[in-house]
Formats: structure tokens, C-alpha cells, sequence
């Protein structure tokens, strides 16, 4: 059970930090130069930007990707000595695509 646990950490953890960077606004260059110091926002938050707003079937698309990328990770490690980490990647597409069931198949819309 506790191989099972650690799986389904590992796996949230970084499908949760693909959700993150999916929501983050791209950055101008020109903004990245900035003005002047004087002229520089000041204040907490002064310089904070509203995240995009993910839909559903985007969520569901990136949960996909990850399960989809963990299983093609597996099937690429063939040596005898990966069998640890093929189970585990396994484990992991499993956990995301436990969390799939009812949203269909990437092509129903």
C-alpha cells in the first residue's frame, strides 16, 4: 500500500506543477527589461499577474499527457534492471488515469 501511496504522490506532485505552468502568462520581452528604477512598481503584489484560467477538457488534456507520458517511459525501459521503475511508472499513469474515468476519450468533445 505504501509503494501505492508514494506513486500517487509523485505522480500528483508533477502533474499539479504541469497544471501550474499550463496557468502561467507568457512574458513579454519588454516587460522583461522593465523601465527605469524610479519608474518600477512598488508595494507587495505591485508587479503580479492574474493567471490564465485552465478549462476542463484542457485540465483533463494535460492529466492525459501526463499518464501518456509515463506510460511511453515504460515501455521504452525493456532491461531487466528497470523493472522497479517500469512498475512504478505504471503505478503513476494508473493514479492519473483513475482520475480520468468520466471524461471520455480525447476524441469525444
Amino acid at each position: 500500500m505504501r509503494a501505492r501511496d508514494k506513486a500517487a504522490v509523485s505522480a500528483l506532485r508533477a502533474t499539479l506543477a504541469a497544471l501550474d505552468n499550463a496557468e502561467a502568462v507568457p512574458v513579454d520581452e519588454a516587460a522583461m527589461r522593465g523601465p527605469a528604477l524610479e519608474q518600477s512598481p512598488v508595494g507587495a503584489g505591485a508587479t503580479e499577474v492574474s493567471r490564465r484560467e485552465l478549462s476542463e477538457r484542457r485540465v483533463v488534456d494535460i492529466v492525459r499527457a501526463e499518464a501518456t507520458e509515463r506510460l511511453e517511459a515504460a515501455a521504452q525501459l525493456t532491461a531487466p534492471a528497470h523493472t522497479d521503475r517500469v512498475a512504478r511508472l505504471r503505478a503513476e499513469a494508473a493514479v492519473l488515469l483513475g482520475f480520468l474515468d468520466g471524461h471520455g476519450t480525447p476524441s469525444q468533445n
